[in-house]
């Protein structure tokens, strides 16, 4: 039956035929109006929530929060925990675009920024709490801003790294093809940026995106229940709401706590990864064995005239913008020679060029006066440390870093041959990822208590035990990472491999192990720093109004925040840094190089 051609032009989509005998025939196909509807008012929804956290964040500064454990409260405790997640989120990708990309690009920067970031990924959350958290609320002292940016900062230290190190990995294993056909074809660095780099790094990064956002869950209950001797700094949110229902023992809001956390994983992997996956398929270097992954939510998207407006406008800003630049700061440069992708040379980009080599330079300064005093003070905090206490430090770094390797090993036996297949089948996907996402997700710490239960009944201790809360919380990055390894393995070699007739061992060892190995070697780093970042909450655990302990680096370095003994914290936040860094230097490195130049695609 034919369409009344009286529908709303806004409301049609145009579509060619593609038959022999008609080749010129259009069909209309009416847009669902209520997608449009429905994005509509999650846009409005969207404006209104940040609205008003905003009112509240700048508001004078609240008191002592008092959680209110009944269900009725939960909804606004997980409104404020999804805005903190999102904020640090944001924060995240764009540290991990610019840092990882200068890393990459900048050979001289890479040897200092790598280091330092091998340092900031082993810095436990605790770590950075005390300075951060004094140096926000000075700054803000009559609002709850500083507060608030200190419990999105600590989300963003939980979420980031492992996100920048898939990044400059990427880039750093594009193959030399691609890039001498960009240099062949004119791309400018910017062009080169956004059409190859970035969506050669799309799918590590998708998937290191939801393990990271999943690492900043992890540390939920700190980031919003922090005290620092004395001083209660907590945040109404849902990691509050649970340490206080566990500290209560109260059986009911522990479990209101955990339904609604896997109900907010849910929504989020629905709404946001499945169609952030799919939409990442595209960028696919090679074909891939496995079949595309789908997305509804990603389909019905695509069906809406609001987005495809915004993205009309988008583009038209950016068509204006470059068109005025081309055509009033440099008329020289035409339309057609800008579409050629020349760039103009002259005094404009010497004088641009000098600018920013003085604003390198003079920050290059300010930096190095900040981390001469940062040092100095530093030196004369850990100078209080005692000969004992080092000891005990030294003690605990050991156990520390055997339950680290006991945990990389114990979950390499799993995460890899799971995430192999997840990679390779995407129907095997469909029914894993949701499961995976809600465990990888949920903060491990919420179900301490239930884990000890367990640890209690087979006569475990925690000495041994806390090995299984480590993995709780590192082993999702090398699930992940291999999971974006697999799914690069092009169709051509996995045909070769059942033309040769290859064994099953056979196919492992030549094929799908040296294919994710350097995504691999990104998702054990993270993991790494994931379980010594870990250790703080399972070494030295709250529960039932008492606390458990393990002899470790992370209980030295809880015990030391919450007894306000800062010389020890820092000590320890030393030592672990200085260990991290120097496995990195001496193992995780000399690993890379034989990745990236052997197995890089």
């Amino acid at each position: 039956m034919a369409i009344s051609t009286k529908i709303p032009e806004e409301n049609l989509v145009t579509l060619p035929d593609t038959s022999q005998t008609q080749p010129t025939s259009q069909f209309l196909i009416r847009r669902p109006i209520w997608i449009d509807l429905a994005v509509f008012l999650f846009i409005g929804a969207l404006v209104f929530l940040l609205i008003n956290a905003a009112h509240s964040i700048t508001a004078p500064r609240r008191g002592q929060v008092v959680i209110d454990l009944s269900i009725h409260s939960l909804p606004k405790y997980v409104g404020w925990s999804l805005f903190r997640g999102f904020a640090a989120y944001c924060l995240s990708l764009v540290f991990t675009l610019v840092y990882g990309y200068i890393a990459a690009k900048n050979r001289r920067a890479e040897k200092i920024m790598i280091p330092i970031l091998d340092i900031l990924q082993s810095i436990p959350v605790l770590g950075f709490m005390p300075s951060v958290l004094l140096a926000l609320i000075a700054l803000f002292p009559d609002s709850n801003l500083g507060l608030e940016l200190t419990a999105i900062i600590m989300i963003f230290t939980g979420q980031v790294w492992n996100m920048t190190f898939s990044f400059y990995h990427s880039l750093r294993t594009i193959p030399q093809e691609l890039c001498e056909a960009a240099k062949i074809y004119g791309f400018g660095w910017w062009r080169t940026f956004w059409k190859l780099e970035l969506p050669f790094a799309a799918i590590p990064l998708v998937w290191n995106s939801i393990i990271g956002v999943a690492g900043g869950w992890f540390f939920l209950t700190i980031c919003e229940t922090f005290k620092l001797g004395e001083n209660d700094f907590r945040l109404p949110g849902i990691g509050s709401y649970m340490w206080e229902a566990i500290e209560k023992n109260d059986t009911s809001a522990m479990i209101y706590g955990i339904t609604a956390m896997i109900i907010l994983i849910l929504l989020i992997d629905q709404l946001v990864w499945r169609p952030l996956i799919a939409w990442s398929q595209k960028f696919q270097y090679q074909e891939s064995a496995a079949e595309s992954s789908s997305s509804i939510i990603l389909d019905l998207l695509k069906q809406s005239a609001i987005l495809e407006f915004m993205g009309k406008a988008a583009k038209n800003v950016k068509n204006t913008t470059e068109d005025i630049f081309f055509t009033k700061i440099h008329p020289a440069v035409t339309k057609k020679e800008h579409q050629t992708h020349t760039r103009p040379v002259g005094y404009f980009r010497q004088i641009l060029g000098l600018l920013f080599r003085l604003a390198g330079s003079l920050l290059m300064i300010a930096l190095g006066i900040a981390v001469l005093i940062a040092i100095s003070r530093l030196v004369a905090l850990i100078s209080n440390v005692n000969v004992s206490q080092w000891l005990h430090i030294s003690v605990g770094a050991s156990l520390t870093l055997t339950r680290v390797v006991a945990t990389l090993i114990l979950a390499s036996l799993w995460t890899i041959p799971l995430g192999v297949i997840i990679g390779l089948k995407p129907r095997v996907s469909r029914v894993m990822q949701p499961i995976i996402l809600i465990l990888a997700s949920f903060p491990a710490p919420m179900i301490y208590p239930l884990i000890l239960k367990v640890l209690n009944h087979f006569h475990i201790s925690l000495e041994y035990g806390s090995i299984v809360l480590l993995a709780l919380g590192s082993q999702w990055y090398i699930l992940f990472n291999s999971v974006a390894g697999a799914s690069k393995i092009s169709d051509e070699l996995n045909q070769v491999t059942k033309i040769y007739r290859f064994s099953h061992i056979r196919r492992w060892a030549k094929l799908y192990l040296p294919a994710v190995f350097p995504s691999l070697i990104t998702g054990w780093i993270a993991a790494a720093g994931g379980a010594w970042n870990a250790s703080i909450v399972a070494e030295y655990i709250h529960t039932g109004g008492k606390v458990l302990s393990a002899t470790g680096l992370g209980a030295i370095i809880s015990m030391a925040t919450e007894q306000k003994q800062l010389h020890l914290l820092a000590a320890s936040v030393i030592v672990m840094a200085m260990m991290v860094v120097i496995i990195n230097r001496i193992f995780w490195e000399p690993i890379f190089k034989v990745a990236s130049d052997k197995f890089s695609a």
